[in-house]
């Protein structure tokens, strides 16, 4: 009876890790996809995972393509089996293969010569790598997003006054700052107005303090305290009182890989851009756990319902409580993309009914 239960425990041993990879795949899948323009690394993993975020569960990186991590239309994506576990591997198609030009040249075979042609450019455009998620969602808050503390707009340079009488300005008009903060090596700087403020909903502490970029504007003099700008650009009307910060020159993802955080992280859902209260797919929303909290770009967490807060209309005599706090239950994923030390900005990617403002959000 011993030996039968050591060789059972052997066998669970090496069966569960087989049974645990293939569970990961999702029924009905293809065994083979070809990638599409407009596709996204996130659409096609859902072809495949039960959940998409695993992707680098089941990729078998090809050694002998050079960047195998981007994806381009045309690629061909083939499901195989790999000593009983699934993997996906990736085989080129022609919009990313690299092409050798050359002249060419010709006979004429009547007048036994040689016909030399010159060389000519013929111009097509590149077809470049699928993202990982819907990046238009997110496009504007890449680089535009910003958080700050509430000394740096509290003390940036403000616009004082237009070289005409407006009190709005647009692209092409002058105008005068005046700030005791002036980076004199700064040449280009935006324009910002004071956005949100983001209370963590558990410790009432300040986050931080969401500056708007308006627009952007050039130096043209400098005398003092006292500067002359050109508006380059704008998003919205530029008026007197709007602050001064120079632009900022953080690195840009625009190319992001799924992954668990490192750490265990438990936080809220603070807001949703928009204006809206309710989070639908696609919703990009504002986290109370930054970089702090070990949160990388690209790493997805699992949105919670948060348990209604019922009464318990049946409770006996002498119960302490009368109100019961419902569990919470898993309803969606986001996947953070823009860090700050104490909050993030994330792109919901997966809603399996309505979330709110409030509700949880953990380790996948």
């Amino acid at each position: 009876m011993r030996k039968f239960l050591i060789s059972l425990a052997i066998s669970t041993i090496l069966v569960t890790p087989v049974f645990a990879a293939v569970n990961i795949l999702k029924p009905g899948h293809p065994d083979r996809y070809t990638v599409k323009q407009g596709d996204t690394l996130w659409g096609i993993a859902s072809m495949f995972l039960t959940d998409a975020w695993l992707w680098p569960e089941i990729w078998q990186i090809n050694p002998e393509i050079e960047n195998p991590h981007l994806i381009f239309p045309g690629d061909e994506l083939i499901l195989s089996y790999l000593e009983g576990q699934p993997t996906l591997t990736l085989k080129r198609g022609d919009l990313e293969r690299t092409v050798k030009l050359s002249p060419l040249e010709l006979t004429d075979r009547s007048k036994r010569e040689t016909i030399r042609l010159e060389p000519r450019i013929r111009a097509t455009s590149i077809s470049s790598s699928i993202p990982a998620i819907p990046l238009d969602s997110i496009s504007s808050l890449l680089t535009k997003a910003r958080i700050v503390a509430e000394e740096t707009l509290a003390n940036a340079p403000y616009i004082l006054a237009g070289r005409s009488d407006r009190l709005i300005f647009g692209p092409g008009d002058d105008f005068y700052a005046r700030g005791s903060t002036w980076d004199g090596k700064t040449t280009v700087y935006g324009i910002y107005r004071q956005g949100s403020v983001y209370i963590d909903p558990e410790t009432k502490e300040i986050l931080g303090y969401e500056a708007i970029e308006v627009g952007l504007a050039r130096v043209l003099e400098k005398h003092g305290d006292l500067y002359t700008f050109a508006l380059t650009s704008v998003k919205e009307d530029v008026r007197i009182g709007d602050r001064l910060l120079p632009t900022e020159q953080s690195r840009v993802e625009s190319t992001f890989y799924p992954s668990a955080p490192k750490n265990e992280v438990s936080g809220v859902i603070m807001n949703v851009l928009g204006g809206v209260t309710q989070v639908g797919r696609h919703a990009v929303v504002v986290i109370n756990r930054g970089s702090n909290e070990g949160l990388r770009t690209g790493n997805i967490l699992a949105i919670n319902k948060r348990g209604k807060l019922i009464r318990d209309r049946f409770a006996r005599q002498g119960f302490r409580r009368s109100r019961v706090q419902l569990p919470s239950e898993r309803a969606g994923l986001l996947m953070v993309f823009r860090i700050f030390e104490k909050m993030s900005y994330a792109l919901v990617l997966k809603t399996d009914g309505p979330l709110r403002v409030g509700d949880l959000v953990t380790n996948p």
